[in-house]
């Protein structure tokens, strides 16, 4: 039954995706309910590779049964897909804790370094398939970065929170005139610069590269001729900065404080873009920053390969651009990308 599944959506998202300039996509989440899993696909020049992120199906689960049941959905995988073990890559994955930290996706998990190039709308970035809970290239925000890629001619772009750059790479290949990318992971800023290698740009003056705690560059203010037209912010569910109150960043609760930091950085008539896949999180109009409007493109920011509509929620907040009710909106203004 999984089998075929796989197989009727792969036919169907081969097609769909080379149409899209894309060479990987979600090919499977939770379609079936006796197989709790989700299964993105990462085409390259050997054919391309399948991760599988695994969900416990229920408490009573024995270890003996747990062993089978990988073997069953193992064996499942390989004859759907028509690939070699050596292509399939499976995981694990529970939900995370506040205790946690919010970067159990981050964490190594083993060292065999086994990387592959994917594109996606004329980009190329670096995937690692082997070592990482995540593999370094979040597909949900896929939508996203095409909608500042297209809008990031002679802008200026700001990605907090940035990972490994797959935004600032899109805003960089749409001629955005500079770019600067923030994160607290060496690691990370590192494989950004791979990614930007692999389209033929450089970290310069123009395009710089941060590392720093976002939320401590934040707090400390921009200078005074520093602004941007363009600010991607998505922020961890959890973090353990020991800048914030209690020694902890909780998206949920210091949203609007992170909204008022970001908003000193923006240029007169700039945007943000605020994401977060927090389950819980609920957006307080009153959080909008004064001069700001706000409305939440969730609704397109969320591609169509994904099952799951709540994957994550995103907002685009506008300087200048105020709604006619001081609330979030379910709908953009007419003819904005998101």
């Amino acid at each position: 039954m999984l089998g075929e599944r796989l197989d009727n959506r792969m036919r169907h998202l081969t097609k769909w995706a080379r149409k899209q300039g894309i060479t990987c996509f979600r090919l499977y989440e939770r379609d079936i309910p006796e197989f709790p899993m989700i299964i993105d696909w990462f085409g390259g020049d050997h054919g391309g590779d399948a991760v599988a992120w695994l969900f416990h199906r229920t408490k009573d689960d024995t270890l003996e049964r747990e062993r089978e049941y990988r073997a069953l959905v193992e064996q499942e995988i390989l004859a759907g897909l028509k690939i070699s073990s050596s292509r399939l890559f499976i995981k694990h994955r529970g939900r995370q804790r506040a205790e946690d930290g919010g970067r159990d996706q981050y964490e190594r998990v083993d060292s065999r370094g086994v990387v592959q190039v994917v594109q996606e709308h004329g980009m190329k970035f670096e995937i690692n398939l082997s070592d990482y809970l995540d593999v370094g290239l979040f597909l949900d925000h896929r939508p996203t970065r095409f909608a500042v890629q297209t809008r990031a001619r002679g802008k200026r772009v700001l990605n907090l929170f940035a990972y490994t750059g797959a935004f600032s790479v899109h805003a960089i290949g749409g001629g955005a005139a500079a770019t600067k990318t923030v994160d607290m992971s060496k690691t990370y800023l590192d494989w950004y610069a791979r990614n930007l290698a692999l389209n033929g740009f450089a970290p310069s003056a123009e395009h710089a590269i941060v590392h720093a705690d976002c939320l401590q560059w934040l707090e400390a203010g921009p200078p005074s001729d520093e602004r941007y037209d363009i600010v991607i912010c998505d922020p961890p569910t959890f973090s353990n900065s020991k800048r914030m109150r209690a020694d902890s960043f909780s998206v949920d609760r210091d949203y609007p404080e992170l909204l008022s930091w970001i908003s000193a950085f923006v240029a007169p008539g700039g945007e943000v873009f605020f994401s977060t896949n927090s389950r819980g999180f609920t957006f307080d109009a009153a959080a909008v920053p004064a001069g700001f409007g706000c409305h939440e493109i969730s609704h397109r920011s969320v591609p169509e390969d994904f099952r799951n509509r709540k994957i994550h929620r995103c907002w685009r907040l506008a300087q200048g651009w105020v709604a006619k009710e001081r609330r979030s909106s379910t709908e953009a203004p007419a003819g904005d990308a998101g």
